[in-house]
This record gives C-alpha cells, structure tokens and sequence, in this order.
C-alpha cells in the first residue's frame, strides 16, 4: 500500500496521471509492502521518472542502434570516444545530453551490449525527467561501458520479483550458456508491462520470448533452462530528486558485474574484465 504524509491516498486518481502511471499506483496500493513518500511530489516524480524509463526503453528499441560485444562496439566518433576496451568516453567539451539523445537519434552508428543499454535508457530517462540542464551539470565525464555509471546515479536492489513495477530492471539469467558466446549469460530487461519486456539485442518480448532467446545459446545439449530472477533494480527516486534542487549526490555507486547480466549492489565490488566469468 501507499501512505503519503498528511494526503488521504484516496485523491490519487484525481491527479490527472498518464495509464502507465495509475497502473503503478494501482500495484503498490494492492501489494502488502507499504511503500511511505515524504510528499505527493515524491510520488509523482516517480511515477514520471518511471514513465520515461518505458519510454526510453522503447524509444532505443526503434532507434536502429545494434547490439554487439566490447571487441565489435561502435559509437558516433562527434559525440563519443571508443576507449580500447570497447566503452564510449564523452568527447571533451561536448553536452552530455546531447551526446546520450544522439543516440536515439542516429542509432544506425551506435552499436552495445545489453548493459551499456540499460545505463543509456536511465540516463535517458533522466534527462527525459530532470531537463538538459540539470544532467548537464550533473552528469559530466561520462563513460559507458558495461555497468558503469554516473556517481549521481544511485541504484536500489531487492530480490523480491513480487514487487517489480513498470520501469524496473529485471534480469534473465542463462545458467547453461555457451562460453563461446558469454554475451549471452544472460539479459538486463526493462519492465514494459505485464509480461513484457525490452532487453537490447532480443528486443521486446514476453517472459517466455525472452527464455527462448537465451535457451538458443546454451552449450550443446544442455536441458537446463534460462529464467527470470527475482533481481529487481530501479533509481533510487529520491536521489535523483534532489538534484533538481542541487543536491550533488557524491556517493559511488558500482554495481556487481556478471558479463551482459548483471544485479546491482551498492558499495563496493570485485571486478571482472566483460565476458570472461558468469
């Protein structure tokens, strides 16, 4: 359920919010967690932060960009840097989010892996939500490579599928993958809706879409299935919240590589090179 301080919950659906929105109102009022906001501003900023996060989500699905491993990834050379490890460093002197909306808008010369994907639609997202400016002047220097990311961008985990709401970052995990093709270990998704989802490289599909993907890149013979689970990741709201008033958040947030898959975890890490372990 949702409990607003000094707001009677029952006024949340004269807000005149999108159906995306109302639907995750609609979970998080039906669910036994009782989820607390300080404001009704809270809220709603992250019902919009979640809405462009779909958005995003979709908007890159249709942008043209293609999927490739660190060794094969390529970038718009204007705006970005290929680093010898198969990231894109922000060219100095250019605008961030100019740089991260080139991306949507000329695809055709970008091409990642799955994880890469999921930091691009965040940032999106955010820009999306907060304006050019505020990104601007937050998000500087930035490298995407993997599942690195902004110190300004904090990630919340939990490992209760139950709760997982449009906007969420979901994982699908392959435990039998080819190690010929350890890109495939596993897909970082964005929840759309109800079973379905948007991971780079499968696109956007259902569960079992998904699964099926993955299975067509298990070793030789295997009969062990890929499957979803119960990693949940989204922003931490509140966080990124206060930057519109100029918060810095100066906390380093490194999640917990595990080559294309990967769950975040807040602190520190031991990091592998991509690909080479599960």
């Amino acid at each position: 359920m949702i409990e607003i301080a000094g707001v009677n919950t029952g006024q949340l659906n004269t807000l005149g919010l999108s159906e995306l929105e109302r639907n995750v109102i609609a979970a998080k009022q039906k669910s036994p967690v009782v989820y607390r906001y300080n404001s009704l501003d809270d809220l709603k900023f992250e019902m919009r932060m979640r809405s462009n996060m779909v958005n995003a989500a979709k908007a890159l699905h249709d942008s043209g960009v293609d999927f490739a491993g660190f060794d094969d990834s390529r970038c718009n050379e204007r705006y970005w840097i290929r680093t010898d490890r198969g990231g894109f460093q922000l060219r100095r002197g250019v605008s961030p989010s100019a740089a991260i909306n080139d991306i949507f808008h000329n695809g055709g010369q970008y091409a990642f892996e799955c994880a890469t994907a999921i930091i691009i639609v965040l940032y999106k997202a955010i820009i999306d939500t907060l304006g050019e400016a505020v990104f601007d002047r937050y998000f500087q220097d930035l490298l995407l490579w993997d599942w690195n990311y902004d110190r300004n961008l904090r990630l919340v985990s939990n490992s209760n599928l139950a709760e997982a709401f449009l906007g969420d970052i979901l994982y699908f995990r392959n435990p039998d993958f080819n190690p010929r093709t350890p890109e495939w270990q596993g897909e970082n998704v964005v929840k759309l809706g109800n079973d379905l989802y948007y991971g780079h490289g499968i696109g956007i599909t259902s569960s079992q879409g998904m699964i099926t993907a993955l299975n067509g890149a298990r070793k030789p013979g295997s009969k062990t299935s890929a499957y979803l689970s119960n990693e949940v990741i989204h922003p931490d709201f509140d966080a990124l919240q206060q930057l519109q008033y100029g918060h810095d958040n100066r906390i380093v947030a490194v999640p917990e590589h595990r080559g294309c898959g990967v769950a975040a975890r807040i602190g520190t890490k031991t990091y592998r090179d991509p690909g080479r372990e599960a």
